[in-house]
């Protein structure tokens, strides 16, 4: 008899495969998981532990060079550092060579363990050498001691001690850097297995997966329906009720009853062509149907009739629809270049009150200015002038961005020109206090009349080149100073500086201070209450060197990043102070580019738009 497969022998082989491979993951993934974790104990209980000790072992001894020669140097008996070396050979040093040496005696090969044996008579001699330098320079008669000082300096600076404690060194950075290749090459051999068990696991799952939905989709098309049902189904094709499914013919039970639907192909084929060509808009072709019951062939029927018509109703409609939105596409886009062409007029016109180039290199020397608009037009603008023979110079934000930022920006120039040049007024104060005075007069800003804060922030600076005095006053926005160390400590005029109010020691990195002035509280044109607030006035004097920093709020306001958050001035400190090595013309280049990668993240995320006009101004002394 012939060999039939079966559903059942068919559902079996399926089940058996995937059996068999998921055995095949499973003993693999134990197998590489049992490796790992040996691997990993080696590292966690052997290679890491080992090279820290050795790297403290090695800070031992560096720190014993610097005491002992401190000890030659030092007359006092009971100071600090001397105690110090005396912990170090008498309690830190044996603690640490009984870890290391427990823990070499376990697990190290027998040429490490035989290297740091000799590490150790190695240090325990150059012990032996200090004990006899702290001997012999026990007390402050010894150090006054012409013969005792001739034999003790030249021993350890630059003698034996020296020389036995960098012999020292140098074996212990071979034995780190043997540690270090041992701890690489196991955790090497852990990313091997691992890497192995992925490339398995990876194609050996997605056997699983295709085998599993085959055989699910083989079972549930395998499954022995009621011949009942099978009946209706043909019955139903027979009078052109089309099924849900399509049976198949395969060699089992199922296909011996399929195979019936043969007989009715071709009428099914004529009403799947007559539905393509309805469909493909050929109204014109003739179908009968299978029987009176054809509810698909009258369907069929009724809907290439109202799809004729629908058609020829959907012509006209699109067509008068398109006149209408092409009508309007010319409207719209002749209005936007209208609009467009007055904002870059605009433009132009913004762009004539900033000062010339020319006039802020004269006038301001070393410095850039970053300037970057959010719109074509700006609220932001800077400023920059004399009076009385120094140079002032201004970073104002005006209300908003845009064109409404832009108007106040005009409004603004011309208040602060009118300050200074026909009010007279040259203190940062004074000006700001004109101009606030100025500004509340023009906008006719009060709460009871009315409900718009227009307004500026900004921070204003008087410089004289030749004394190196500054003065200052901010509405809002403070002034940065950084200024570079000489060495370690903070300087006498850095503490001298910020010992005035609302003057602080932000930060301190790159051997550099920021010191940051603080700007009043309240803006120009918004005031509380009947009278005007008067601005503070700081003056500092400040050193050649120095660099200053004004800026409106645009650039730490800005978000990106991975996250989507604002750059903030906690962000902008750190970087000033990293880049106090380049010139003021590669400073503007690296902050611009700083601001603009922070927009665009990494992550494949969403580029960030600027969110507002952007200002910095800096300046070298």
């Amino acid at each position: 008899m012939a060999f039939k497969f079966t559903i059942g022998k068919k559902i079996g082989s399926g089940f058996g495969v995937l059996l068999f491979l998921t055995l095949i993951v499973f003993g693999l993934t134990y197998k590489t998981l049992y490796e790992s974790r040996n691997i990993n104990n080696q590292i966690n209980e052997v290679n890491n532990p080992s090279l820290a000790m050795l790297k403290d072992l090695n800070l031992l001894i560096e720190k014993s060079k610097m005491l002992i020669l401190r000890w030659t140097s030092i007359e006092l008996t009971d100071d600090p550092d001397k105690q110090r070396l005396r912990d170090l050979i008498n309690i830190e040093y044996p603690e640490q060579k009984g870890k290391i040496w427990e823990l070499a005696k376990k697990s190290w090969e027998p040429d490490e363990y035989a290297d740091i044996k000799d590490v150790f008579d190695r240090i325990e001699s150059l012990f032996i050498l200090h004990q006899d330098v702290m001997e012999q320079l026990n007390s402050m008669e010894s150090y006054e001691d012409p013969m005792v000082v001739f034999m003790i300096n030249p021993m350890v600076e630059g003698g034996e001690v020296e020389e036995q404690s960098n012999k020292i060194l140098e074996n212990l950075a071979v034995l780190i850097e043997y540690h270090k290749e041992n701890t690489h090459e196991v955790s090497d051999q852990m990313m091997g297995s691992f890497d192995d068990l992925e490339f398995v696991v990876r194609y050996l799952g997605i056997a699983l997966l295709i085998g599993g939905i085959l055989i699910a989709m083989f079972t549930v098309r395998s499954i022995v329906r009621p011949v009942q049902e099978l009946k209706k189904l043909l019955t139903l094709l027979g009078k052109g009720i089309i099924p849900e499914k399509r049976i198949n013919i395969t060699e089992d039970e199922i296909g011996d009853m399929s195979r019936a639907m043969k007989d009715l192909v071709d009428g099914f084929k004529r009403t799947t062509n007559f539905a393509r060509e309805v469909g493909s808009g050929n109204f014109q072709s003739e179908y009968k149907p299978l029987s009176k019951d054809d509810t698909l062939g009258y369907a069929l029927l009724t809907m290439r009739e109202d799809l004729h018509e629908s058609e020829k109703q959907l012509e006209r409609k699109v067509e008068e629809r398109t006149q209408e939105v092409v009508r309007q596409k010319e409207e719209i886009e002749l209005k936007n270049s209208e609009i467009t062409s007055s904002i870059r007029y605009a433009r132009r016109i913004q762009e004539s009150i900033l000062p010339a180039k020319e006039q802020v290199d004269k006038t301001l020397k070393d410095h850039f200015i970053l300037y970057k608009p959010k719109d074509i037009v700006s609220g932001d603008f800077y400023w920059v002038g004399k009076a009385n023979g120094k140079a002032l110079v201004a970073a104002v934000d005006c209300t908003g961005h845009g064109v409404p930022g832009a108007f106040m920006s005009l409004i603004g120039n011309a208040l602060l020109k009118e300050s200074i040049m026909e009010h007279g007024k040259s203190k940062p104060a004074d000006i700001l206090n004109e101009l606030n005075k100025l500004a509340a007069e023009t906008m006719n800003q009060t709460f009871e009349e009315s409900q718009v804060k227009d307004g500026m922030d900004i921070a204003l600076c008087s410089i004289d080149f030749d004394t190196l005095e500054v003065e200052f006053s901010g509405a809002y926005n403070p002034l940065y100073i950084i200024r570079k160390r000489v060495g370690d400590n903070i300087s006498d005029s850095t503490k001298k500086l910020v010992e005035h109010d609302n003057i602080v020691l932000k930060e301190n990195e790159n051997g550099c201070d920021l010191i940051e002035v603080a700007a009043d509280k309240f803006p120009i044109g918004v005031f509380m209450g009947e009278k005007l607030k008067s601005f503070m006035n700081h003056e500092l004097k400040l050193e050649k060197g120095d660099t200053i920093y004004i800026f409106s709020d645009g650039y730490v306001d800005q978000f990106g990043g991975s996250n989507g958050r604002k750059f903030m001035a906690r962000r902008l400190r750190p970087l000033l102070l990293a880049i106090q090595g380049m010139s003021m013309k590669q400073q503007n280049s690296h902050l611009d580019k700083v601001i603009e990668t922070w927009k665009k993240p990494v992550n494949g995320k969403e580029v960030f738009d600027q969110i507002d006009d952007i200002l910095l101004i800096g300046i070298r002394l």
